[in-house]
């Protein structure tokens, strides 16, 4: 027969009254944090995907902050690429037809067309150093410095420079080809990585730049090499062409049909714009559902079921009331009792 001591109940007793109370402080602790686990070591295979989860999603949002600059970014560019083409516009429609107006061929009329020109010059120049923040949006891969200065050279002749090349200039032709295809990219979650020759695999990351001078033009007309691409000089040969005193209507048009060409490509690169949009907005809607998949991991893993939680600190509560109460009877009578 198994003889159970006093003393042998009273440490059992105590060991279990123990765990109740270690029960059911972990049962508040739950309760109370709304956790699964406070302490690494209480769920350790749920603490490293804790962990893993709170670095995805800050990555995540990290994405999330880059496309929305992105499009701000472009949405200056967007903005200032607008306010020339309509300023363009009605330049062409308005002053550039009523100047084809024999009627308007005096030069005091023809003079005031030309100073509306040459006042759009100035103004396209200004929209095209457009900043975003301390960057300036048509600078390419150098966004620190204003990208375009109107100047005159030493025979008085309007200039424009880009990035300090004479944008009509034959032996800077080369140097523009190159800053015309600038790239810069930045990482939106794409696995951002480098070729051998340490050029960013282009479906690898998203390009922000659009150079200035993809936008205006550059160089002079093939066979024609008296008349510019860029819209902005073309503003200011047509004012010279007004200024003349033989005013030739031909060489007029001419110059106007060029200034044409050079609007519709400013209108192509509105439509490179909101193609690159579409692509951000379809980007940061995938990227948000992943945020919501991450949150809805993440609460499986470490957020408690509130009900179940509050059920279990209820029955842990029962449970050590219960093991107290116990312990009030431990302790059997004894034949010590009856001796009186």
């Amino acid at each position: 027969m198994l003889r159970i001591t006093t003393s042998s109940l009273i440490r059992n007793y105590k060991s279990n009254l123990g765990k109740s109370i270690s029960n059911l402080d972990l049962a508040r602790t739950k309760v109370m944090t709304k956790r699964n686990f406070t302490k690494g070591y209480q769920n350790p295979t749920g603490a490293v995907r804790e962990s893993a989860l709170n670095w995805k999603y800050a990555k995540n949002e990290d994405y999330i902050d880059a496309i929305d600059d992105a499009q701000s970014f472009q949405n200056a560019q967007e903005d200032a690429i607008t306010q020339i083409n309509t300023q363009a516009r009605y330049l062409s429609k308005q002053y550039g037809l009523e100047a084809m107006n024999g009627t308007n061929w005096t030069a005091d009329v023809r003079r005031t067309y030309a100073t509306a020109f040459r006042k759009a010059q100035e103004s396209m120049t200004m929209s095209m150093n457009a900043t975003y923040g301390d960057k300036f949006v048509f600078g390419g891969a150098d966004g620190g410095h204003a990208p375009f200065e109107l100047t005159t050279d030493a025979d008085g002749k309007t200039v424009l420079l880009y990035r300090g090349k004479d944008v009509n200039h034959p032996d800077a032709q080369g140097d523009l080809d190159k800053m015309a295809n600038e790239e810069v990219y930045t990482d939106l979650g794409f696995g951002l990585t480098m070729d051998e020759n340490g050029k960013v695999v282009n479906s690898t990351g998203f390009n922000t730049s659009l150079p200035g001078i993809n936008v205006v033009g550059y160089g002079t007309q093939e066979g024609n090499p008296d008349i510019s691409n860029n819209i902005i000089l073309l503003a200011g040969q047509l004012a010279d062409e007004l200024e003349k005193e033989d005013f030739d209507p031909e060489k007029y048009r001419e110059i106007l049909d060029a200034f044409d060409g050079a609007r519709t490509r400013l209108m192509d690169n509105l439509t490179t714009i909101g193609t690159r949009t579409n692509f951000l907005e379809t980007t940061k809607s995938r990227l948000e559902d992943q945020q919501i998949n991450l949150t809805e991991q993440f609460d499986n893993v470490v957020n408690v079921d509130m009900a179940e939680a509050i059920t279990e600190f209820s029955w842990a509560q029962y449970a050590y009331n219960a093991a107290l109460k116990v312990g009030t009877n431990i302790l059997t009578p004894s034949f010590i009792d009856f001796m009186s």
